[in-house]
């Protein structure tokens, strides 16, 4: 699913336009870009959370030539699924996963 596909389906099942919903999707993931930025975690019950983890500096290599290069330290996102969503995940293909929120 692209970010395209995740707009199209929140604009259906919210029964939003289209600008409405990518205004949503933006919003989302925003926050989630600006909360790893200054360091902190996101995390959504039932989905995962998002951190980001530090990569020490390291001496890599050119594939091509076989020269040493540097590679400094950076910062990376990581997600950790949640347990819930690794169940969905593995659950059989003939079974519904979750009811529909809206129905709620």
């Amino acid at each position: 699913m692209t970010k395209a596909d995740l707009i199209e389906e929140i604009a259906r099942v919210a029964e939003l336009n289209r600008k409405e919903a990518e205004f949503v999707v933006e919003t989302i993931f925003g926050g989630i870009v600006n909360a790893l930025r200054a360091g902190d975690k996101v995390e959504v019950r039932g989905f995962g959370s998002f951190r980001s983890r530090e990569r020490q500096a390291r001496v890599g290599r050119n594939p091509k030539t076989g020269a040493a290069v540097d590679v400094p330290a950076r910062r990376v996102p990581y997600f950790k699924p949640s347990k819930e969503l690794r169940d969905l995940v593995n659950q059989s293909a003939g079974q519904p996963l979750t009811p529909d929120p809206l129905q709620a």
